[in-house]
């Protein structure tokens, strides 16, 4: 049965504000990478919204242990979209550029859509199509400042951006394989148990190389950039994310992580002081479009 149009308006007001909370844990993991290791980093993180999964799964009595074969799923699942995926970005940032988050947008909801049609049988159509493009263009021209060139000139080969491409075509795929378990979970126990298995991983390292010692090097701004993190960015995004991907096609979802850059540029105007030019606006009111464009047509096929 399709969902109402009232649980799609839902499914996204909760991308958006997933979009506006990952686009600020940029800033909070350049923070706390320069005070400890992407591993101390990643597990603190994951431990926090761990907690907090495990009270709110607890007060919705979803605690309710899964099958064995649902274990092996949510096993796998937990590694590519909780476990690797955050070492990548987290060693990712401790050298890249600002700017490659707009590579993370630009290529993660073109993994989705190439994947949700090859296995998901979502046949994009060509308004879905032309919105993906626009937003597309949007992004390389808040990226870029409006110097297109520029984003073809650069070194694209250094060790944070080829993470950075790895973690888009991981987050894809960790996508497509949510959805069938997605279909039998709430969004909370899913998330629930792809942290719990996400972070028993990450233990694995965090022992081993005994990086408990970093944790009296954190400062006052270290501690709370890894509380966002892990309250806002691993607990209510997540859950926030999985709600959309259980309701939404994987197209659309993809769509709205175009908006990462424009609110990214907005965060660094406001907390960095950085200039905001005419080309970013542009590209940003591209990027409205082509969303838009893309919700439209959803909307319209599902009615």
């Amino acid at each position: 049965m399709q969902p109402s149009r009232s649980a799609n308006r839902i499914a996204q007001i909760k991308m958006i504000a997933t979009v506006i909370i990952w686009a600020g844990s940029f800033i909070a993991i350049k923070i706390a990478v320069g005070q400890a290791s992407p591993v101390t980093v990643v597990w603190l993180r994951l431990l926090i919204g761990l907690l907090i999964l495990g009270l709110v799964a607890y007060r919705r009595g979803e605690l309710g242990l899964p099958s064995l074969d649902d274990a092996f799923k949510l096993l796998l699942v937990g590694f590519l979209g909780i476990t690797l995926h955050q070492w990548l970005q987290s060693n990712a940032l401790v050298t890249t550029e600002a700017s490659t988050t707009a590579w993370i947008v630009s290529t993660i909801p073109v993994f989705m859509v190439l994947l949700g049609w090859f296995f998901l049988k979502e046949k994009p159509g060509w308004i879905t199509v032309l919105g993906i493009f626009l937003a597309a263009v949007g992004v390389l021209l808040v990226v870029s400042k409006g110097e297109l060139d520029s984003l073809f000139q650069g070194d694209f080969g250094k060790p944070g951006d080829i993470l950075v491409l790895i973690s888009a075509l991981n987050w894809a795929v960790f996508s497509i394989l949510s959805r069938p378990l997605l279909k039998h979970y709430s969004a909370t126990r899913f998330t629930f148990y792809i942290m719990l298995f996400g972070w028993l991983l990450s233990s694995l390292q965090f022992l081993a190389g005994a990086k408990w010692i970093e944790l009296g090097k954190l400062s006052p701004d270290g501690w709370l950039s890894i509380i966002y993190l892990g309250v806002f960015c691993s607990a209510l995004a997540y859950i926030f994310y999985n709600d959309g991907l259980k309701l939404l096609p994987i197209s659309q979802v993809g769509a709205f992580l175009y908006l990462q850059p424009l609110v990214a540029t907005l965060l660094a105007a406001l907390l960095l002081s950085e200039e905001i030019m005419f080309a970013t606006l542009a590209g940003g009111g591209l990027i409205l479009l082509g969303i838009w464009l893309v919700n439209r047509n959803t909307v319209d096929r599902a009615s």
